[in-house]
């Protein structure tokens, strides 16, 4: 059984619904199993010894209509050991809860607000969780995405991980069935700022060829050649 030791992110933008979970952790690959997104849906960040099914059923009883509340209820009566589970919920409401099982290790814990989530276990303290509330909660003027990366430089800063640090995760989801935002840094001395350096590039290079896309109110999507060749994607002939 996987162990994700973490601290997490999970929120909705209340201006334009968007949601994602931002995550890091002391173990490769951490974007493999713990954020799970759905627009229009929620977020769910699942960790400590992780349970993927929490993120895969949580979206599908979120999407029937349950609030994260009574998800989070229903979650705790299938699983079969919830005293090992640390997990988030963000409803298309902005209603946010946590759970954290009482044989998490180290210092575990949780804080939810409106509209956001965040959790952690074998942290250094509780300083982490805070500074990230302070940090999500001062920056409503940015993106999600921004508000959530910057919500992880806090954690870090404070302290994150107990044990060190290995591997981040930034996924946000906008209107369509596809991402507006999914970055990872699987394994790096310093993930959080890789994971920060790697999304001012994508601001460059990725996030205006994503504008191009096609959507479900534009099926066509809008390509543009201009565009397109600034960005390297295609070569102008000789």
């Amino acid at each position: 059984m996987l162990k994700l030791n973490t601290f997490s992110i999970a929120a909705r933008d209340e201006k334009t619904g968007q949601f994602g979970v931002a995550v890091s952790t002391k173990v490769p690959a951490v974007g493999l199993l713990c954020p799970f997104v759905k627009a229009g849906v929620g977020a769910i960040a699942t960790q400590s010894f992780v349970n993927p099914y929490i993120g895969i059923n949580g979206l599908k009883y979120l999407e029937e209509g349950l609030s994260a509340q009574e998800v989070m209820d229903r979650t705790l009566q299938e699983d079969r050991d919830p005293s090992i589970r640390q997990f988030s919920i963000v409803d298309r409401n902005g209603l946010a809860v946590s759970f954290s099982g009482d044989k998490c290790d180290g210092w575990y814990g949780h804080v939810t607000g409106e509209n956001y989530a965040i959790a952690g276990n074998m942290l250094v303290s509780e300083d982490t969780i805070q500074e990230m509330k302070k940090s999500f909660e001062s920056t409503g003027d940015l993106t999600l995405a921004e508000r959530l990366l910057k919500a992880m430089e806090a954690g870090q800063a404070a302290g994150g991980d107990k044990r060190g640090r290995q591997s981040a995760s930034l996924k946000v989801y906008s209107t369509e069935e596809y991402p507006l935002v999914d970055l990872r840094v699987d394994e790096h001395p310093d993930p959080v700022k890789e994971l920060g350096r790697i999304y001012e590039v994508a601001k460059k290079e990725l996030f205006p060829f994503m504008d191009m896309l096609p959507t479900l109110k534009n099926p066509a999507g809008k390509f543009d050649f201009e565009s397109s060749r600034e960005m390297g994607l295609l070569q102008d002939s000789e």
